[in-house]
């Protein structure tokens, strides 16, 4: 975004924001799968089935890959609908288009990447998923002014370099998960269809979860495209700038992710209970700090990215009065990850489609008619707010329901299997010297005179 905004064409950053759009609802399918990996092996692994860990591993990649694939397929068959759909028209349109058809047949790689990077936090090598996730960057970093501007490529060079990066973060994540770890087993079709339910059960609420959030960002795209395209291509900054700035919040739900699988496996609920807390603190501390950042360098962004006139001061908005509201979307993204991990991955769905549906589009039209583009983004705030609270409450609730019930059934089988002699009032000594006395006792009673 950075090197196309140095273009100098407003039309060519608005091209990249609706495409991002379309972009963002392939990856947040691919993230749905991976959730699906990371929740299954870390909670195999907890339970000490390293086997059954290394079979997961390698079904879930085939299952993301094939996801990946079908959904790819229908969204290029209908990509000038979907473009309309969120508002592009003209040559912002075509470019976009020029774009996807680049990048989009490459999403079935980062489908894999992103699996294998979930086994690799669910074995506990977080470094290594990160280093996978570096590299992708730094071939994006060396290619883009290369094909950009070097070959004068614009914005399919910008694709290419994308493509290339996604290959590179595949092998890396292939090669950890594979030669590092052994986590991957012998794929075998038949192992496969018989893993299909189990794999199924998590990924797909895990990914209807997670399109949940850029099926938002269309409605809020498409409402704020009505303002204007400058809007729309400082939207698209936001949208870039946002993983970067929040990228702790980003990836905590993949990092307490594995932790509560782990202790839900292990049964260690005082655990599951601490790190909620921790992540929650950990989340508001780094967003208030990163707001504060935004707010005194947003003079010094938008010139980074060559902004003026409504471009602009939709950036200000956000840096001014939104960014600090991204505290409730990292509890969102802590309960949803404790849910997909605790077994309950519909609940992660229902609060992420209700915040994207009920908790957007009310908001963004009621903002949009008070106070234009930046309402929208104001009322896209708002509804992070109802349902960050609403989702971190919930998850709560239910950690505590199922720490009782977990003591309760413990309890219960102590009653049944008691680990200490019955016999009260007595050592274990005592108890077993009584009961060789009474049994000689019999013998002598019953010996043949």
């Amino acid at each position: 975004m950075l090197f196309i905004s140095m273009l100098g064409e407003v039309e060519l950053a608005a091209a990249i924001g609706f495409a991002g759009t379309l972009v963002f609802f392939s990856v947040s399918a691919s993230i749905g799968t991976s959730i699906a990996a990371g929740a299954l092996v870390s909670r195999a692994l907890g339970a000490q089935k390293r086997d059954e860990a290394r079979v997961l591993t390698v079904n879930v990649m085939i299952f993301a890959f094939i996801i990946s694939a079908i959904l790819v397929t229908v969204m290029l068959w209908q990509l000038p609908v979907l473009l309309s759909m969120i508002g592009a028209k003209g040559r912002v349109a075509e470019v976009a288009t020029q774009y996807l058809v680049i990048l989009l047949p490459s999403a079935p790689l980062i489908a894999i990447s992103m699996s294998a990077g979930a086994a690799l936090r669910g074995v506990g090598d977080a470094r290594r998923s990160m280093v996978a996730t570096l590299i992708g960057g730094g071939v994006n970093a060396i290619l883009d002014p290369i094909l950009i501007f070097g070959l004068s490529m614009g914005v399919q060079g910008a694709a290419i370099a994308s493509v290339f990066a996604r290959l590179a973060v595949m092998v890396f994540s292939l090669y950890a998960v594979i030669y590092k770890h052994n986590l991957v087993a012998k794929p075998e079709f038949s192992v496969f269809k018989l893993y299909i339910p189990t794999i199924y059960k998590i990924a797909l609420p895990a990914i209807l979860t997670n399109t949940a959030t850029p099926i938002g960002n269309a409605i809020v795209t498409s409402n704020i495209a009505q303002f204007g395209e400058n809007y729309v291509a400082g939207y698209a900054v936001i949208g870039r700038i946002m993983p970067v700035c929040f990228a702790l919040v980003f990836s905590l739900s993949g990092a307490v992710g594995p932790i509560i699988g782990q202790n839900f496996g292990a049964g260690y609920w005082d655990r599951i209970n601490r790190t909620l807390r921790d992540a929650m603190l950990f989340t508001s501390l780094y967003c208030v700090l990163v707001s504060i950042v935004l707010w005194l360098g947003q003079d010094l962004l938008i010139g980074m990215f060559s902004l003026k006139g409504d471009s602009a001061e939709i950036v200000m908005i956000f840096c001014s009065f939104v960014a600090i509201t991204f505290i409730f979307n990292g509890a969102l993204f802590v309960a949803n990850a404790a849910f997909n991990n605790l077994n309950r991955p519909t609940w992660s769905t229902a609060l992420n489609m209700g915040k994207a549906t009920i908790g957007t589009i009310p908001f963004v039209i009621l903002g949009g008619q008070i106070a234009g583009a930046g309402g929208v983004l104001m009322g896209q705030a708002v509804g992070s707010i109802v349902f960050g609270i609403l989702g971190y409450f919930l998850v709560i609730r239910q950690v505590k329901k199922m720490g009782h019930d977990h003591e309760r059934k413990q309890q219960e089988l102590e009653v049944l299997e008691p680990s200490v002699p019955m016999t009260p009032f007595c050592s274990s000594r005592t108890y077993m010297a009584s009961e060789d006395a009474l049994e000689e006792t019999f013998s002598k009673e019953t010996k043949p005179q």
